[in-house]
């Protein structure tokens, strides 16, 4: 294993390293799916083990909450946590107004719920993720089992009324069976190209019989933390209106994340 973070793997991690300092003891927090939630978890058990944190953390599936029991760090439900003071997470593509394509891992449904259930959701990317227009990243849907078939029939009819510039629908496999997220159901990937409205879009995926909740997050977010593969980070709060600019300095001894490479 290479000693050396690769540029992408360091933009990830410098990225959750920044985010990881929006966290405070006594905080309630919920923690992302993905790989760079993975480094964020990764990053908090450290504070959590050598700097004396303590939270109270929700994950948004079953193998973000494995790793943080991993790493240390106190587990417990949304039922026990009734709200929570902020919610870190990755995104598959964000735009200009922080509007949100997630679902990549398969988590959408908790993940959504999760972030809504926040004073503040901060989205940690690397740069690759920024899109003047949601889209290009295919949409994931999460559907219950009964019907899927008809299910999709009626989203991709659905979709030759919207302001996209695909209509290809897709059901997500693992292997050869259909994938199953951790509350039974299925995904169904829109292959969208472009979304022209994604608030009009996500409004109208969710009255489709069939249809759990769909990957757009909009007016979620409040923040988001960007890393580059060169160490810089950049910070833009959309609620404040706020932008800064740093770098994270990424020791040897910090390779300790290098597990979490893809």
């Amino acid at each position: 294993m290479p000693d050396i973070l690769s540029p992408m793997d360091t933009a990830k991690f410098v990225a959750a390293r920044r985010a990881a300092d929006f966290v405070e003891s006594g905080m309630k927090v919920g923690l992302g799916t993905g790989s760079t939630a993975a480094w964020l978890v990764k990053c908090l058990g450290e504070m959590v083990r050598e700097g004396g944190l303590k939270i109270r953390a929700v994950p948004t599936s079953t193998r973000t909450a494995a790793l943080a029991r991993e790493e240390g760090i106190e587990v417990i439900t949304l039922a026990e946590a009734g709200w929570l003071d902020l919610t870190i997470d990755g995104a598959d593509e964000f735009d200009p107004d922080l509007n949100l394509i997630k679902g990549g891992g398969g988590a959408l449904l908790q993940e959504k719920i999760v972030a809504t259930a926040s004073d503040r959701m901060v989205v940690i990317a690397d740069a690759s993720k920024s899109v003047e227009a949601l889209g290009a990243f295919p949409l994931p849907i999460e559907v219950i089992p009964f019907g899927w078939p008809t299910t999709s029939a009626l989203v991709e009819e659905t979709l030759c009324s919207m302001d996209v510039l695909g209509q290809k629908v897709v059901l997500r496999m693992n292997g050869g069976e259909p994938y199953v997220t951790d509350e039974g159901n299925h995904i169904l990937d829109l292959h969208l190209q472009r979304i022209g409205n994604p608030r009009q879009l996500a409004l109208v995926l969710n009255q489709i019989p069939g249809v759990v909740e769909n990957g757009l997050f909009i007016d979620i977010a409040d923040a988001v933390v960007i890393g580059h593969g060169d160490g810089r980070v950049e910070m833009h709060d959309i609620s404040t209106g706020a932008s800064e600019e740093g770098r994270v300095e990424l020791a040897e001894s910090e390779n300790i994340f290098r597990d979490l490479k893809e």
